[in-house]
């Protein structure tokens, strides 16, 4: 990291301090003053609640393996991976441009009229309709997004009428010059204009179509315009264009040049099903029935087949950035940054982020002009189609529990990350403004705001590690509240998680430093990527409980006692959640291996295990304990937790300082077990394992014997535990004797 040091400095002048964004010099003080950190398994929960579909635990194979762990396609380098080919039968362009140089005014070949008409995927009766719309009104309105096939149905339209010739208008045309005088000919004749220009001052109005209509028919002519869903028009209803479904349109494509048996057999490739799935556009569609033409005909190998889809991705996600913000608007470019970040989340909450990027990108675009964000104006239903998204409503989870939201997701789940990835290392003047609007997500109260500043932090180091943790999530590290460091914790977590390499190396690093509060994220980052290396991660853990005991000895009276208190703590939590995790026998092994190597890892031990037991199902005091159905598991098999666990607890219960908790942890194990029968049955195994001697016994029939229920009298299954206990059972004590 240390060649981005001069980078973290530059932008550091144009980081917003507490009191700045908060109006007031005082308020970081107090910010500090009531800053407290979030429970290990708290945190743990939200981030398991919010991380992004493509990011969710369990599923990282997917996306390393995919999107970001593969080679970068021209994202951001300028290249492009791929042979550029046109195709006389199926007039296929493989290169991702588009057809605008046939959108220049001109006369369209009948050749060409014909060819696209022989691969074309009709859409059925409604297509019918269009048509014969067409024939009675001369004029047709054609709404649809960029590359949705708009311009070959209009195509279409004007050959089924058997006009000819068709000609070409530019986009820019005037509509009162659309239709020019022409000599008389026996047949009709189409015109085709796509995407017309129009804006607040120039929409497309009634009143033009009406008068387009008579010069039409005066002419005998035919015209169709392609608008696109944000064009301004004014009393015109446009007919909006829903294509085929992809399958249909590759199914046609590769009809044209094969017969009906290599159609089925490229069909059924696995590659093909997978691509299909992808909700891939008309034009990306046709693209990919001209790779498969090639790979049947052995000009093409399967890599290239497989490619295809990402590419043609990459290649979407870069026009939408190098068009020019009069064909789309910044603020529609703040918008897709911010679905990307919040993919598959609530609607309204991208949208309102959105519009803080928004504002950001504005200052960067000019400094001197006050950032606006129109108040109204967004169609949602426009706002996703343009961005390939769905709306949905479904349940999303909250600290209170699954609330019901209306919902924004890409069509394809690799879009966010291609999307993040192409603005970082493509468009880097961006970068001060990602920056900061991460900065305010970090600072954000609500958990899922928090969470997904951390997993776009985590794609933004998978892509460019040195910059983002210099820019980023050092900062976050690095600051004096727990909320950023908590953010930067789940970054280097999912970072870690999608394969981003040297995460452990950086924890290592930032476990041996000076800084308390890189030391603090370090160690609760071991907590959460420690699964995967629990040997490893036990012996950091340790090494840093004896590293804060020495900085105790040798300065107890230091002023940053406080942080040594937390690092303490969070040290525990790190024990905690990884013996909750899948690896947890590997875990309770290597706590009790080195239970006795010193009184620094004994302390680690002992409360990172009782803070363990202290976790229930669904957190409620009442709940299942975790650990307890983790004993009772391992009892029929005799598995190593069946005499590891009473060892812990016996440890507990033989230490002063510890005994207080320890008997806690009991009381409410023998509560909750009181309408468990499985439970109970445990805690008559677990109760005579750590009884081994007289002052057990009178410890355990003291705690039995007083333990009051959640409604004030003992539970009954007090009582039948404490006539399960051992035949020597000591007699009963008094609430005050010293023994207990």
């Amino acid at each position: 990291m240390s060649g981005e040091n001069e980078a973290g400095r530059t932008e550091e002048h144009d980081r917003p301090s507490e009191g700045e964004r908060t109006g007031h010099p005082d308020d970081a003080a107090s910010a500090k003053a009531t800053d407290r950190p979030q429970d290990a398994w708290a945190a743990q929960r939200d981030l398991l609640d919010h991380t992004p579909r493509t990011m969710a635990f369990g599923e990282g194979a997917h996306l390393a393996g995919g999107v970001l762990g593969g080679v970068n396609h021209g994202i951001g380098g300028g290249s492009f991976h791929g042979d550029v080919r046109v195709d006389a039968r199926t007039h296929i362009h493989y290169g991702f441009g588009g057809l605008s140089a046939a959108q220049s005014s001109g006369e369209i070949r009948a050749a060409t009229l014909e060819e696209v008409a022989e691969c074309f995927a009709d859409p059925g009766p409604a297509f019918a309709a269009l048509i014969e719309r067409l024939r009675n009104e001369r004029v047709l309105v054609l709404s649809g997004p960029h590359s949705s096939g708009r311009r070959t149905a209009a195509l279409m339209m004007l050959h089924r009428l058997g006009v000819s010739p068709v000609h070409s208008v530019a986009r820019d045309t005037a509509l009162n010059s659309l239709v020019p005088d022409s000599e008389e000919q026996p047949g009709a004749r189409g015109h085709l204009l796509c995407d017309l220009e129009t804006d607040r001052n120039k929409p497309l109005r009634e009143v033009d179509l009406l008068a387009l209509r008579d010069r039409l028919t005066q002419q005998n002519a035919y015209l169709v315009i392609t608008i696109g869903p944000r064009a301004h028009v004014e009393d015109v209803e446009p007919n909006v264009w829903e294509p085929p479904p992809s399958a249909d349109i590759l199914t046609a494509h590769l009809r044209a040049r094969l017969g009906p048996d290599a159609v089925a057999a490229l069909l059924a490739l696995p590659v093909v099903t997978k691509f299909l799935d992808r909700a891939h556009q008309p034009r990306e569609t046709s693209e990919f029935a001209s790779v498969l033409l090639r790979y049947a005909a052995g000009d093409s190998d399967e890599q290239r087949v497989e490619n295809f889809s990402l590419l043609a991705l990459e290649s979407q996600v870069r026009e939408w950035f190098e068009e020019d913000d009069t064909v789309l608007h910044l603020r529609e470019k703040a918008f897709l940054i911010a679905l990307a970040a919040f993919d598959d989340g609530p609607y309204a909450l991208t949208a309102e982020v959105s519009d803080r990027l928004y504002a950001r990108l504005q200052s960067t675009a000019d400094s001197q002009r006050p950032a606006a964000v129109p108040v109204f104006g967004t169609h949602i239903g426009k706002r996703l189609q343009l961005a390939r998204a769905r709306r949905y409503e479904a349940e999303q989870p909250t600290e209170w529990g699954p609330v019901h939201q209306v919902k924004a997701a890409f069509l394809d789940d690799r879009t966010a990350l291609v999307l993040l990835r192409e603005v970082w290392t493509g468009h880097p003047s961006a970068r001060p403004a990602l920056v900061r609007w991460l900065q305010d997500l970090a600072e954000d109260g609500r958990p899922l705001v928090r969470t997904r500043a951390s997993s776009t932090a985590a794609v933004l180091a998978h892509t460019d590690l040195p910059s983002a943790m210099a820019l980023v999530i050092e900062p976050w590290a690095a600051s004096p509240l727990f909320g950023p460091r908590t953010v930067a914790v789940h970054a280097l977590t999912l970072a870690h998680h999608v394969g981003t390499p040297n995460v452990p190396h950086i924890l290592d690093a930032w476990c041996d430093s000076k800084t308390p509060h890189l030391r603090w994220v370090a160690i609760r980052t071991h907590g959460l990527i420690g699964p995967e290396r629990p040997i490893e991660t036990m012996a950091a853990l340790r090494t840093a409980a004896r590293r804060e005991e020495r900085a105790e000895a040798v300065d107890p009276d230091r002023p940053d006692r406080e942080d040594d208190e937390q690092l303490a703590e969070v040290l525990a939590e790190s024990v905690e959640l990884l013996l909750l995790s899948s690896v947890a026998d590997q875990v309770l092994g290597e706590l009790l291996r080195t239970l006795d190597h010193d009184q620094q890892v004994r302390a680690l031990a002992v409360n990172g295990f009782l803070g363990a037991c202290g976790r229930t199902k669904h957190g409620s005091s009442s709940g299942r304990p975790f650990v307890l159905d983790w004993y009772a598991a391992s009892l029929p098999a005799r598995a190593p937790a069946s005499t590891g666990i009473p060892a812990l607890l016996r440890t507990a219960l033989n230490d002063r300082v510890h005994r207080p908790r320890a008997l806690d942890v009991l009381s409410r194990w023998v509560v909750s077990a009181d309408d468990d029968p499985a439970a109970e049955q445990a805690l008559v195994h677990l109760l005579s394992a750590l009884v081994t001697n007289e002052t057990d016994h009178r410890r355990i029939g003291h705690l039995l014997c007083t333990l009051p229920g959640d409604d004030g009298p003992a539970p009954p299954v007090a009582d039948r535990l404490l006539d399960a206990l051992p035949p020597h059972r000591p007699s009963p004590t008094s609430p005050g004797d010293p023994s207990a």
